[in-house]
C-alpha cells in the first residue's frame, strides 16, 4: 500500500474520529427534573399529605462507591443523595404480654409487682399485681438489722441488734411491710406508666395489655424512588445537596429517564466511532510502513 494513500485514509480516519469526539464534548446530558413538584422541601421543613404533618428531617450528600463504571467512562465514586421524612402518629396502638408469676416494674416510683393470674379451669377473667417487697434494701436501710434473715426451725428471722449488743430474731412477716395489692378484670382500664391502658385479655398463663399513645414514624428517601406516604405515592428527587422534591408526575419522570438513556446509548455509539477510528489510523500507519517484497 503507498504511503501517500495510507495518509490520506488516516487523515480522514482521523476526521471522523475527531467529530465524533467533538460531539461528545459538547452535547450536554439531559437530567431529570419536575417545573411543578407536589413539594419542594429543604431540611426542617414541614409539609401535609392528607391532613397528617410530615417533616424533612435529613437531607445528606455522601460520595459513596469507587467501584463500576458508568457512560463512556471509569468507575469511580458517585455522589448519593437520600433523605428522611418522620411523622407522629398521635392514636398508635401498643400492646404488652405480662406472663403469669413474674415481675413487671410500673408506676412513678418504679414499683416492682409480681403477676398472679387468677387461676380457672375455665377462662379466668381476672389477675392481681401483688408488690415486691425488697427485702435486702429494707435490711441496708436500717442500721439495726442484719443484712440477711436467718433461718430457724425452718421459719426466717430478721437479727436486731440492740444499743446492749444483744440480738432479737423478728419473724420477717412481723419485720416486713405487707405488700400492696391490685386486682384487675378483663376490659378494665387502669394507668400503666402514664398510658389509659385495658386489660385486653386474662388468661392461665399469661395477661394481653393494650392502649394507645404517639409514635413517631420514619420513612427513606432514596433519589428518583418511590416513597408512600398515607396512601399517596411519590417520586422523590434530589436536585442539588439542599432540597428534596416530591412529584408524582410518573409520566414525565418515565419520558426523562428514556430520554437520559438514549443520550447515553448515543454517546457510547460515538465512543465506539473514536475507538475505531484510531484503531484503523493505526493499523493503516502501521501497514503503510511494512517492508516491501518487491
Amino acid at each position: 500500500m503507498q504511503r501517500r494513500a495510507a495518509a490520506i485514509y488516516v487523515a480522514l480516519f482521523l476526521v471522523i474520529g475527531a467529530g465524533a469526539y467533538s460531539l461528545i464534548a459538547t452535547a450536554q446530558s439531559p437530567t431529570i427534573g419536575f417545573e411543578n413538584p407536589d413539594y419542594e422541601l429543604s431540611q426542617g421543613q414541614t409539609f401535609q399529605v392528607e391532613g397528617q404533618t410530615y417533616n424533612v428531617t435529613t437531607i445528606s450528600a455522601e460520595m459513596e462507591g469507587g467501584g463500576g463504571g458508568g457512560h463512556g467512562g471509569g468507575g469511580g465514586e458517585e455522589l448519593v443523595r437520600s433523605g428522611e421524612v418522620s411523622w407522629v402518629n398521635d392514636s398508635a396502638r401498643y400492646t404488652a404480654n405480662w406472663e403469669n408469676n413474674t415481675t413487671v416494674t410500673t408506676g412513678e416510683e418504679n414499683t416492682t409487682y409480681r403477676v398472679l393470674v387468677q387461676q380457672s379451669s375455665g377462662n379466668p377473667t381476672d389477675f392481681v399485681l401483688r408488690e415486691e417487697i425488697n427485702e435486702t434494701q429494707i435490711l441496708q436501710n436500717d442500721s439495726a438489722a442484719d443484712n440477711e434473715t436467718v433461718t430457724r426451725d425452718g421459719e426466717r428471722y430478721v437479727v436486731i441488734q440492740d444499743g446492749n449488743g444483744s440480738a432479737t430474731l423478728v419473724p420477717v412477716e412481723e419485720y416486713f411491710p405487707e405488700p400492696s395489692s391490685q386486682q384487675y378484670s378483663e376490659n378494665q382500664t387502669f394507668d400503666y406508666n402514664g398510658n389509659q391502658t385495658t386489660v385486653e385479655a386474662v388468661e392461665n398463663e399469661s395477661v394481653t395489655l393494650a392502649w394507645t399513645a404517639p409514635k413517631t414514624n420514619t420513612a427513606e428517601l432514596s433519589n428518583e424512588g418511590n416513597v408512600t406516604l398515607g396512601d399517596q405515592t411519590y417520586l422523590a428527587h434530589f436536585p442539588n445537596n439542599e432540597t428534596v422534591t416530591l412529584s408524582q408526575d410518573f409520566e414525565s419522570y418515565r419520558s426523562q429517564s428514556e430520554d437520559i438513556e438514549e443520550y447515553h446509548e448515543h454517546v457510547n455509539g460515538l465512543w465506539g466511532i473514536v475507538i475505531l477510528c484510531g484503531s484503523v489510523a493505526a493499523l493503516l500507519v502501521a501497514m503503510a510502513y511494512l517492508p516491501s517484497r518487491y
